[in-house]
């Protein structure tokens, strides 16, 4: 067998014999770039992952085997979340990854929290996936009530690299809080949740599809609430910012807490503009097939969200050629 690596981009290609020839099948490894193990990006990865994945020797998709793209080995890798992702893929040690719609627009352009940096004009999209809730989670009985009562708090506002440390800092703002007006704290979401019940912070902001797994935990073990990000806060963030919309975490998305008004960004699946059209083309038409939509549904809670109907919903970078030709093929796209 041989065997043949391309480190830059953690990505190999493998010469495999087959059974019964003198051919060959070519084996491909491709990384997604996702965020903490206990938050949402990682599971949903892991799902997707498995989905477009067809290992040498796998079942065919027609005898109930995978349905991914022949000779592909894909993995879910834990990050520091959205511009983690988004760094890794332009320094070719991944080649992919899940982001904000913000964060992804702001390094293709290099404004907004990127203003200063080199545009990331190599970054191409794949799939809008779903959406994602700001969340701002605190104590029952904490008294904070509004993104206002941070004032004088310990707030985690997760680590820098992280979309959510991103948001968060704009949520502050648009509330008039600025540094020095709370104590910041960099404490990923189970960290956080840890933090919050032994009374180390007050507060603490998380961004990802519900239900999340540190906050799923947290509400069953104490009383939480889910601050409502609504009225003068949520219109300058809509207002000022095309990526963020105005929705509603429901009732009993997690244990104890009612329905919550807040803001959500979009989840994109992005990759580089190196990366090869074919094999693109191939990962986007099996995360589209219909057999996959059952791993979809039963892999995750936010599975169901991830539609065709809804893939290039609010998608601010250019789509990688290999994801445009399949939408094209699909009808989805002039």
């Amino acid at each position: 067998m041989l065997t043949k690596m391309k480190s830059a981009a953690f990505a190999a290609i493998m010469a495999v014999g087959l059974t019964g020839g003198a051919s060959a099948q070519e084996l491909n490894f491709f990384t997604i770039g996702t965020g903490g193990t206990a938050a949402t990006y990682y599971p949903v990865g892991g799902v997707i992952a498995n989905a477009i994945s067809n290992p040498p020797g796998s079942r065919g998709c027609d005898e109930g085997g995978s349905c991914g793209v022949p000779g592909l080995i894909a993995s879910a890798v834990s990050s520091r979340g959205s511009v983690d992702n988004v760094n890794a893929i332009v320094s070719g040690l991944r080649n992919s990854g899940f982001a904000q719609s913000d964060v992804a627009y702001w390094a293709y352009t290099g404004t907004g929290t990127m203003m200063g940096q080199p545009p990331a004009t190599d970054l191409r999209a794949i799939a809008a996936l779903f959406p994602e809730h700001i969340h701002l989670v605190a104590l029952k009985d904490s008294g904070i009530n509004s993104v206002a009562d941070l004032k004088g708090k310990r707030v985690s506002l997760d680590e820098p690299g992280s979309g959510t440390f991103v948001d968060a800092n704009l949520i502050l703002t648009a509330a008039g809080l600025a540094e020095g007006d709370f104590q910041a704290e960099a404490l990923k979401p189970d960290a956080a949740g840890d933090a919050l019940r032994n009374g180390q912070i007050d507060a603490f902001f998380f961004v990802g599809g519900y239900p999340t797994g540190a906050i799923v935990e947290l509400a069953s073990a104490v009383d939480v609430k889910l601050v409502p990000i609504d009225g003068d806060v949520a219109a300058k963030l809509t207002g000022e910012y095309g990526f963020f919309a105005v929705s509603d975490i429901p009732d009993g998305a997690y244990e104890g807490v009612g329905a919550t008004t807040t803001v959500a960004v979009g989840a994109q699946w992005i990759t580089s503009a190196k990366e090869s059209e074919e094999l693109i083309y191939e990962i986007t038409k099996a995360l589209w097939n219909d057999k996959t939509r059952v791993l979809l549904d039963v892999g995750h809670a936010k599975g169901k969200s991830i539609t065709a109907a809804t893939a290039l919903n609010g998608i601010g970078i250019p789509l990688h050629p290999g994801a445009e030709k399949f939408y094209k093929e699909a009808g989805l796209l002039k």
